[in-house]
This record gives structure tokens, sequence and C-alpha cells, in this order.
């Protein structure tokens, strides 16, 4: 796998990764979305657009001067509903006219429990959603997309945010923010479900991948093993908050500053929402028991049999 710090592309400039597959990095650097959203283009007269990207207007030219005079944009496919993958995707429809695909509007994909919570409305989340997306036509798990010499197997793989596919292309898959090689994915509630991350990453794991392609940093060429870290690191996450419980009750906020003890502070809300969603997965599995009402400041204790979430 490529260092981090050696994934420095272009902005705004088409770079070919292999036949009939360009990326294009939208100008949104962050902490969470690293030197930018990849935009993929795939096809060679036919193209399909994967993660327009953030409502850029640069982005949005970059995008359209990398179609050559005998190429068109036929499909355009969001990974998920979040402000850096999917607003770009209606203006470029509408330059266009290719349809805008999509597992489902930002709500979709929701597990029971997480649907229970997000009504209940007390445990916060929302960050970085794009409340406003509707897709033209939505796509299930299982489904393949064909077009113009290409085919995309739809895999549907919630726990980054319920709507969240992947999309498999030969050996090759497109795993936006579910596996990248330069960080693990923000999962917070009740958009995110750690329970459902698991389960997705074991999806992956069942078909023999040769390359993932990220939403966000380089590609990861050694699949199998970023899937099989990405699986131990959450498990030691959770047998890290479970020792810190053991010393005794504590919050979301007070385990996050126990154990991402090397996580700048402006990346310390978002290692309280990993948190939580461990608890939350914890709960589940009648580990651990809380205070009413669930949310960040809710105190948390082990326990052998705990109550459901209701």
């Amino acid at each position: 796998m490529q260092a981090p710090d050696d994934f420095d592309p272009p902005i705004g400039i088409p770079q070919t990764l292999e036949p009939d597959l360009r990326r294009i990095v939208a100008p949104n650097p962050s902490p969470m979305t690293y030197r930018g959203t990849n935009t993929y283009l795939l096809g060679q007269r036919g193209l399909a657009v994967i993660d327009p990207g953030p409502q850029v207007d640069s982005h949005l030219q970059a995008i359209l001067a990398t179609v050559g005079p005998d190429q068109h944009i036929s499909h355009i496919i969001v990974t998920h509903t979040h402000l850096d993958h999917s607003p770009l995707a209606r203006p470029l429809a509408e330059r266009t006219g290719a349809p805008i695909l999509a597992f489902g509007g930002p709500d979709a994909g929701r597990s029971d429990i997480m649907r229970q919570l997000a009504n209940a409305g007390t445990v916060g989340g929302g960050e970085g959603v794009d409340c406003d997306f509707t897709p033209d036509e939505f796509v299930a798990d299982g489904a393949q997309i064909k077009g113009d010499g290409w085919q995309l197997d739809v895999i549907h793989t919630p726990g980054h945010i319920g709507n969240h596919i992947s999309l498999g292309w030969n050996a090759a898959c497109f795993t936006a923010d579910h596996v990248m090689g330069w960080a693990s994915s923000l999962v917070s509630p009740p958009d995110g479900d750690l329970t459902d991350f698991m389960t997705s990453c074991a999806k992956l794991q069942a078909r023999n991948w040769r390359v993932f392609y990220p939403g966000h940093g380089a590609p990861v060429d050694q699949p199998a093993q970023r899937l099989e870290w990405l699986v131990s690191h959450r498990k030691s996450r959770e047998t890290s908050i479970l020792d810190a419980l053991a010393q005794g009750p504590k919050s979301a906020p007070d385990i996050a500053r126990m154990i991402y003890t090397e996580t700048p502070p402006s990346l310390q809300g978002a290692a309280t929402r990993n948190v939580l969603a461990h608890l939350i997965d914890l709960h589940g599995r009648d580990r651990v028991s809380f205070n009413a009402p669930l949310n960040e400041s809710a105190i948390f204790s082990l326990c052998s049999t705990a109550e459901k979430i209701s």
C-alpha cells in the first residue's frame, strides 16, 4: 500500500489509473477528506462518473473537460449521500442528460436500531449528510449497472452510512468511504452503524479483489490485507472500550479521551462518534448498558445482560 504522504496528486487534472479508468481529485482537502474526493471516470466512449463530488464549479468543469469529443457521460453513480460525494451529481446531470444512480436517499439502508435512534433524535449525527439528494434510478444490492463496454456489480456496504454502496468492476472494487488506505472510516450513529460496518467488511472479504479504488486517497493494492486490518482495528477498539469500562462507568467522550491518545483535538469529535458507534453495537450484543436517554453524555457500564434499545 502507498504511504499517505506519497499521495499528492494534481487537483482537477485527470490521471489514468489503468485502461478505461481515470481519476480526478476534487479541490476539497480536509482532515476528513484527505487530499480531496476521488471522482472516477470509467469507460472508453459511454462513461460512468462515480462520485461527482462536492458542489464546486471548478470540479464540474474539470469533469466535463475530461470527456473527449468521441465520448459522453452515460451514467452518474453516487456511492453515498455525503456532501463531499453527491451534491455535484445534479448539476452534472443537468449538463449531460445522464441519469443519477444510487442506493437511495439520506435515510435509505438504515438498520432497525438506527432508524429508532434517528426517530428518537437523541444521538446527534447527521454530519456532512446531503439531505437534498434524490437519485433518478435506485440500485439494489446485487444489481448490475451495464454501460458501453463496462459493467459494475452493486454491493450494498452500509456502515459509514446506510445507503453506502461499493462497486465491483471485474477484480477491482470502488469502495468509496468503506475501505480507504490512509484512514479508517468514520462511523457516526444513526447514519453510521458499526454492526453493519463489520458485516459489510465480511461481504467484501468473500471475494478475491485485485485492487480497491477508494473515495479518498491512493488505490489500495493489497485489498485482503487492508480488510483484515480494518476488522482487527475495530476489534482492538472494542477491547479498549471494554477495558476502559472495566475501570468504571464512563461516557463516550470519556472513553474517547482515554483510548484515542494520539488523535489531534480537531478529530476528537469524530473519535467520540466512533466510540458511540461501538457502544451501541456492544449494547445490541448485551455487553454494556446505559442510563437513558442514549446520547454522547449517557453513562455506559459493563453488564452481562442489558435491556434492548427501544
